[in-house]
């Protein structure tokens, strides 16, 4: 297409988990949460769709409010976004020119790939080590360094890096560090502590995991106000709808309800991470809502496919330099069941 940028036309394309449109399926690809959100979140929907003639509040503060009261942070500190993919735009697009650099570890999201290539810039994949810390390269200071991406917990691993760790990497770097933090509350600490120690450390966060919004589309940035005043200039003029700003509110001001749903989920977590082992896996212990598996002698494709046939989903990944696996939610206990029970009879 003669219109397109070059870089455009030459970009594959991030491609989402499978969404099927029509029959019955066990959905265990794209981390969304088997339970279904706070029933605060459906009452505070349904009064904000009685307002929908006028424009919602652009800087959602509502949420601002009530997220900084959860996670004892100023309002001020935190941007909000329409899912947490658009606060890694907005971050792309604020930071980053063309032919400038971004870091990634490796594996990790694929979508920080995508906005690099996007924005016309280059990306730099640095492996992770063995033990899934980072290497002393990954602080080095490239030239055209504008932006580092850390997922933490990891997709598709659920590893952690340290505190301690991204601390000091943010201490090295020379440029801003964003920690996407989209499964951290199934996760045993978190950075939010660490945007106040260092003005390079910014947080991201999402609902569609641990809040069970992932067709709500919410997410957020807690990153210091002089970042966050930048921010605003770039993000779109309304951003987050008047329902989701409604809902995402409300799911977040409902603590007690979160927690006794991470509880749930790592209960199966552990339940799946044992029985895995069981038949022959290799297992990261995972700190999300999810868990990556490998297998000595079966073929994981070959199960991904099997599963499908049989109506359950699973994500197969392969990434360069890495060995392919399986990436499971976290679904009910019936749910995994059913999922160990069809992969048992293949290995």
């Amino acid at each position: 297409m003669k219109f397109v940028r070059d870089n455009i036309s030459r970009l594959a394309g991030y491609v989402p988990g499978e969404q099927p449109q029509a029959g019955k399926f066990i959905k265990l690809n794209t981390n969304e949460n088997p339970y279904p959100p706070s029933a605060k979140v459906v009452e505070a929907i349904q009064v904000a769709a009685e307002k929908l003639v006028r424009y919602p509040d652009p800087v959602s503060t509502a949420f601002r409010l009530a997220a900084g009261e959860a996670l004892n942070v100023d309002p001020e500190w935190i941007i909000c976004g329409n899912g947490s993919d658009d606060i890694l735009t907005i971050l792309t697009r604020s930071f980053v020119d063309q032919g400038d650099l971004i870091r990634l570890p490796n594996p990790s999201y694929i979508l920080y790939r995508t906005l690099a290539e996007i924005q016309g810039a280059n990306y730099q994949e640095v492996n992770f080590n063995d033990d899934w810390s980072l290497p002393e390269s990954f602080s080095a200071a490239d030239v055209g360094l504008k932006l580092v991406f850390l997922p933490n917990p990891n997709s598709p691993t659920g590893s952690v890096v340290s505190q301690e760790a991204i601390l000091d990497l943010a201490e090295r770097l020379p440029c801003p560090i964003l920690i996407d933090e989209a499964y951290v509350d199934f996760a045993d600490f978190n950075c939010i502590e660490l945007v106040k120690q260092n003005s390079k450390i910014m947080v991201s966060r999402t609902l569609s995991k641990s809040y069970g919004l992932a067709g709500l589309r919410f997410g957020f940035l807690v990153a210091q106000p002089t970042i966050i005043q930048q921010l605003l200039k770039v993000k779109d003029s309304y951003n987050c709808d008047a329902l989701s700003i409604a809902g995402a509110t409300a799911a977040i001001s409902d603590q007690q309800w979160l927690q006794e749903n991470v509880a749930k989920i790592k209960s199966t977590r552990q339940l799946m991470q044992e029985k895995l082992t069981q038949l022959g896996f290799d297992i990261i212990p995972s700190q999300a809502n999810f868990v990556w598996c490998t297998h000595p002698t079966a073929q994981v494709k070959s199960i991904y496919e099997y599963l499908k046939e049989n109506r359950i989903l699973v994500r197969y990944m392969s990434y360069p330099n890495w060995e392919e696996g399986l990436r499971i939610s976290v679904g009910t206990d019936e749910q995994i069941n059913a999922c160990l029970s069809l992969i048992q009879s293949k290995v």
